[in-house]
């Protein structure tokens, strides 16, 4: 800068040389005409000034601007370089995802109902039956005993029937003698051709006759009933005899075998098989209180288990309990879902995944643009110009590689990912947007 001065100082001393012989040439009278010498002098006077301007003007200006492009520049490069993200509200679905046990939508045991050995056995773990279909036989000797008992019985009955209806007959056929004797007799007693005393022995004979005839018409009512009884007790021990061959209630697998060739079986306490439907499966959730209100019967949801692959399976809410359990606060929900492909298998642990409608999506955060500090969880707010300032929120779920937030920020706000020491309040930062990682496939 001393050297630039000098020069200045300099080309103005010269200036003023040049003006005042200038001057003095002009106040010569003897000269008329400019000399050659003259020309030259002005010429020279131009360039001087031509030098002067660019020295004096353009020189300190480019100066000037080259010096306030590189403070510029320190202050730019001098910027921390801050990775920012933006506040974003969520989708209008909430993707709801709970634990489950799967199970089959039919499962029963099958009981013997009959007591005896088996005698033989024609289904197996895993084996897939018919409805109807024969899975083992039980071989009771006393029950074909007490069959032909009943049979016996029912015999007997038969044969009191016919000695009580022959007795009938007959105190039916007593019972019209005693009344044509007791006509005649009256109809004598009346002409006074018997005596009173016999009149009323004939009298009192029909009127036992008829007392005879109602009493064998109740021993043949009886005989019937015991007939019937017996009727009644040989079609039990033919249904018990059915009971003999063991059948599958409905199609399914055989989940559970517990007899073998020669196993004593008791009636109505021995479990044989347990047979499980499959081709159809539901699964129990718990659903908190906070989104009991968002799962409907019909809604969709899809199964997911981890073993497979995360392989979808769609499936819907069949039923709810329409009540909350007041220990745990939650919501029992029935989900099926359709295994034609037998993929799936009752007593599978998977995730129930419920796209759960919202009204009022809230606001999501990175997760690691969260701060937490004495006064609170805040944020580091990046403004448009750089400014940093950090903001108080409220979370609501943490989802894992987001945050909800319920108040404190507004969407579209960018926030610092990470902040360091040197993101301080107040301070100027130079933005740079975060790259957005793919979702994963599942």
């Amino acid at each position: 800068m001393n050297d630039t001065n000098v020069n200045e100082q300099q080309l103005r001393s010269e200036i003023e040389d040049l003006k005042r012989q200038l001057a003095a040439g002009k106040a010569a009278p003897t000269e008329k005409k400019p000399g050659p010498s003259t020309a030259i002098v002005v010429v020279l006077i131009l360039i001087c000034l031509v030098l002067a301007g660019y020295y004096l003007g353009y020189l300190p200006r480019q100066k000037r601007e080259l010096a306030l492009a590189a403070e510029s520049k320190t202050d730019t490069e001098a910027l921390a370089l801050v990775t920012v993200a933006p506040v974003r509200r969520s989708a209008n679905t909430s993707s709801l995802v709970l634990p489950g046990n799967i199970q089959a939508v039919t499962e029963a045991p099958v009981l013997a109902r009959a007591s005896g050995y088996i005698k033989t056995r024609t289904a197996d773990i895993g084996d897939r039956v018919k409805a109807g279909q024969v899975l083992a036989e039980i071989e009771a000797p006393e029950l074909d005993q007490q069959i032909r008992q009943a049979q016996a019985a029912i015999d007997q009955a038969n044969s009191t029937i016919e000695q009580s209806q022959a007795a009938l007959q007959q105190g039916q056929s007593n019972e019209a003698l005693a009344k044509i004797t007791a006509e005649r007799s009256q109809k004598l007693f009346d002409r006074n051709v018997v005596s009173r005393q016999d009149n009323d022995t004939a009298q009192m004979q029909f009127t036992s006759q008829q007392a005879n005839v109602s009493a064998l018409g109740k021993a043949v009512a009886a005989a019937r009933s015991s007939a019937s009884a017996f009727q009644a007790n040989l079609a039990r021990l033919n249904d018990l005899k059915s009971y003999l061959t063991v059948r599958a209630p409905f199609a399914g697998v055989i989940t559970v075998r517990n007899i073998d060739v020669g196993t004593l079986v008791n009636e109505g306490s021995t479990l044989l098989y347990r047979i499980a439907q499959t081709d159809r499966l539901r699964t129990y959730l718990n659903v908190p209180q906070a989104d009991s209100n968002s799962v409907r019967v019909g809604q969709h949801a899809n199964l997911i288990v981890p073993d497979l692959g995360g392989h979808k399976f769609p499936g819907l809410v069949t039923r709810t309990s329409n009540a909350l359990d007041p220990a745990s606060r939650t919501l029992l929900t029935e989900v099926q879902v359709d295994n034609s492909s037998g993929a799936l298998l009752p007593g599978m642990y998977c995730e129930v995944d419920l796209a759960v409608p919202r009204t009022d999506p809230p606001l999501v955060i990175p997760a690691d643009t969260l701060v937490v500090r004495g006064n609170g969880q805040q944020v580091a707010v990046v403004d448009p110009d750089g400014m940093v300032h950090y903001k108080v929120i409220h979370l609501g779920r943490d989802l894992g590689a987001t945050i909800e937030v319920l108040d404190g920020v507004e969407v579209g706000q960018m926030l610092a990912i990470n902040p360091g020491d040197t993101v301080r309040e107040g301070v100027r930062v130079k933005p740079q947007a975060a790259v957005e990682k793919a979702a994963p496939k599942r």
